[in-house]
């Protein structure tokens, strides 16, 4: 008896199970043959021709009892196990999974695809925990049995590789190398459990949808930071103040065409000092320039939000009576809107605000 290997085929169970002393048993090299009774694995036979007698089936012989020199038929079961390694697996994430970029803290869907390779590692603990009473044990059958294991662990994998050194989803594939050794190496203990050796877990692509709103968020998000890196501190809040004037000169309610005026002139102003500010700092290297103001203000006008503005041009609108004290507003870290008068740093600003002109006569 003996078995033509096939490459997709790890177990294969010799078709008869009445077997006679005196039978020839060929296993060829890259397997070897166990005899099983009852579903216990029993002797060994490694690569090589034998003659089956009572010497070379000791633990089988012990079990029932075969007589010296008979030929008489007894009931046992030959398995030829494979121990080539099977390369050309498969795997691919079914449904889009949900990684957040450690960087950005943007959630974005993505898909992975590729192989892994495996090989048998311990027939013994394959056949009696998996292959059971099955004729053949396929490569097949392990995708299946291990596929959900296999993303299971790969989703937490990801994202715990990612967090840790701080990896961005928009860098993913130029780390496809170090997220394969690492995954194989942690992949490995569930397949050993089963007597199966993990020989590599390739990750070949990890792809987003580029239309995808989150992806384009955070491409967005990384063009930001980089323009912040080039242009320096003092030229990118001059561009974000340009982009607040904008903004509220675009609103709309009672004192939307005033404070787009004051927003001009107040924002001109502020950047016009940045820029002087950094051609001062050009000239002469002792002289820094002033710390920009953060836009951290937001009033309310008619039922309509406006903002955000920085602390200068709060005042500047309160000095020309376009803020009144009962005016709402709010800031980072108050929990409610409240009366402008009674945060601390405008309290005393509206004791310098002139009177209201007296009517036309």
């Amino acid at each position: 008896m003996k078995w033509e290997v096939n490459s997709r085929e790890l177990i294969h169970k010799f078709p008869s199970n009445d077997l006679r002393l005196g039978t020839q048993l060929v296993v060829y090299t890259g397997q070897t043959a166990y005899f099983v009774k009852g579903g216990k694995v029993l002797d060994t036979f490694e690569a090589g021709t034998y003659t089956i007698k009572t010497e070379n089936i000791p633990l089988l012989n012990k079990l029932i009892n075969l007589p010296f020199g008979g030929d008489s038929p007894f009931q046992a079961e030959v398995w030829f196990v494979n121990h080539l390694a099977v390369l050309d697996s498969k795997w691919g994430t079914p449904v889009p999974i949900q990684l957040e970029d450690p960087k950005y803290e943007i959630i974005v869907p993505v898909r992975a695809f590729g192989q892994f390779g495996l090989r048998v590692s311990d027939p013994r603990i394959l056949i009696e925990n998996l292959a059971g009473n099955m004729a053949s044990f396929t490569v097949s059958k392990i995708e299946s049995y291990f596929k959900g294991i296999m993303m299971s662990r790969f989703n937490n994998l990801l994202s715990d590789k990612m967090t840790n050194d701080g990896i961005s989803i928009l860098n993913l594939n130029s780390h496809l190398n170090d997220l394969s050794e690492y995954t194989t190496q942690m992949l490995q203990p569930e397949f050993n459990k089963y007597g199966i050796g993990l020989e590599n877990f390739y990750i070949m692509s990890i792809n987003v949808p580029e239309d995808d709103p989150s992806y384009i968020k955070l491409k967005e998000a990384k063009e930001q930071m980089a323009k912040l890196k080039i242009m320096g501190q003092e030229l990118y809040q001059a561009d974000r103040s340009f982009n607040v004037m904008e903004r509220a000169a675009a609103n709309e309610g009672a004192i939307g065409g005033a404070i787009g005026v004051g927003m001009g002139m107040t924002a001109g102003a502020g950047v016009g000092g940045q820029m002087n500010g950094l051609m001062g700092q050009n000239l002469n290297t002792q002289m820094p320039p002033a710390l920009p103001q953060a836009a951290n203000y937001f009033v309310a006008v008619n039922g309509q939000q406006q903002g955000p503005f920085d602390f200068n041009t709060v005042c500047n609108y309160i000095f020309q009576s376009q803020i009144q004290p009962d005016t709402l507003a709010w800031k980072s870290g108050l929990p409610n809107w409240v009366a402008i008068s009674t945060m601390a740093e405008f309290a005393d600003k509206f004791a310098s605000v002139p009177p209201p002109l007296p009517p036309l006569s």
